[in-house]
């Protein structure tokens, strides 16, 4: 089983329940507004981290992460973007089978056309919106199964 735990919106801000979340993970994806490049050191301690800029993330550390990243992790390919309202101008790969993003700190889980993941963790970083503050995990097994988790870390 390869695990990759998924985080987005941090704003500066790594709690120790979101870094327990990650913890046993293989990979991490962060899905931009991380706030501080502290954010993605402390990540890198726990797994290898990929992570795309956000629209907060405009101080000069962030200048060297992507807009977009595709990766393929536990032999099976992602696509990352911060805001899927960009998609339009960074289209999705048609062989990826995951889709990261974040922005609108709404966690949300769906699938599209032909078993396509499409996953928001929601926000990690400080509350917004009355949202709850979440991250994901998702499972890959041996057969290139996909099963995601959504994971609330305060409601």
């Amino acid at each position: 089983m390869f695990v990759i735990g998924v985080i987005s919106d941090t704003h500066g801000v790594l709690r120790n329940e979101a870094l327990d979340a990650m913890a046993g993970s293989d990979a991490i994806i962060h899905a931009g507004d991380v706030g501080r490049s502290e954010i993605i050191d402390r990540l890198a301690a726990i797994a290898p981290v990929t992570a795309v800029r956000g629209n907060v993330d405009v101080h000069p550390w962030a200048q060297s992460l992507p807009v977009t990243q595709f990766v393929v992790l536990g032999g099976v390919p992602a696509f990352v973007i911060h805001d899927k309202g960009d998609i339009a101008r960074y289209p999705v790969p048609p062989e990826a089978r995951i889709v990261v993003f974040g922005h609108s700190h709404k966690a949300t889980l769906e699938w599209r056309g032909e078993g396509v993941l499409w996953l928001n963790p929601g926000s990690a970083g400080p509350r917004r919106f009355r949202l709850p503050v979440s991250v994901a995990r998702i499972r890959l097994d041996a057969e290139g199964r996909i099963e995601p988790e959504l994971v609330t870390l305060l409601s």
